[in-house]
């Protein structure tokens, strides 16, 4: 099977001392395994992702500078609209599940994460790039940032209860060993399954549609990869909205009991 071609294989061809030192990047996260020139290129491809970002939110703190203006909104779609609308939509859905609140305290957790995975997955579309979120390490370091972020509210919200809730209501001393078996489920479900799951949904579905398109793109070069382009917008896109909100879900129920009083909110 031929090697992927990339633009970072390009890069390397131009400048070997590039290659001989792809060493520096050390070990995967997963496996262990030492970084080479395909190993670093979903790394490289997040820094690429992480520059462009930053960037655009540059550019759009700029448009929004001038505050006369910016309250009327743009007639066609621009850079600034954009985010408005996308950022937009997943504080909206946050709000109606966990009301204002809490949603304006842990949407950049969220709000975050969809601006990285969206643009990780678009760039898979763009020949010669291979989206971050096809990499198993990255996906999963999203999870593990996931994790620590729920963990964390969790404790901060509920205290030592966040832990013990996990054994389900107190049945008595006789009862204990089935308070255990379920503390058990519990534990593995929320600190072990729901990463697990959260990062390896996000890479199979982009790594295989990266591969369909890329596998298509070899055999027609024009108008038939389209449908296939769709369709990998589509998944890009819908993969964005699963992975926030689970996020979104995982916040909520390890927050649940401190609610904002009195807004009326309804819960997932």
């Amino acid at each position: 099977m031929p090697e992927h071609t990339s633009f970072l294989s390009y890069l390397v061809a131009l400048f070997p001392a590039l290659g001989e030192n792809m060493s520096n990047f050390g070990h995967s996260f997963i496996g262990n395994q030492p970084v080479g020139i395909h190993a670093a290129e979903p790394i490289v491809a997040s820094l690429l992702v992480v520059l462009v970002l930053i960037a655009l939110a540059l550019k759009v703190k700029k448009d929004i500078g001038d505050y006369q203006s910016s309250v009327i909104p743009d007639d066609t779609l621009t850079l600034r609209t954009f985010f408005e609308i996308f950022i937009g939509y997943f504080y909206a859905m946050m709000k109606d599940m966990m009301g204002p609140t809490r949603a304006k305290r842990f949407f950049p957790v969220v709000g975050t994460a969809a601006c990285f995975i969206l643009f990780s997955n678009v760039l898979g579309m763009i020949p010669g790039f291979l989206p971050p979120t096809a990499s198993w390490n990255v996906t999963a370091g999203c999870a593990v940032v996931v994790l620590g972020a729920f963990t964390y509210y969790g404790l901060k919200e509920q205290g030592f209860g966040f832990i013990t809730h996990l054994a389900g209501p107190w049945m008595g001393w006789p009862m204990l060993p089935i308070n255990i078996l379920i503390f058990a489920i519990e534990f593995l479900s929320t600190f072990i399954i729901r990463p697990v799951t959260l990062s390896i949904r996000l890479m199979l579905n982009i790594a295989v549609d990266h591969l369909l398109l890329s596998i298509l793109l070899g055999i027609f070069t024009l108008f038939l990869p389209i449908p296939i382009m769709v369709l990998g917008t589509l998944v890009a896109v819908v993969q964005v909205l699963v992975f926030c909100l689970l996020t979104s879900i995982y916040i909520a129920l390890a927050t649940e009991g401190h609610e904002d009083h009195g807004s009326g909110h309804a819960h997932a």
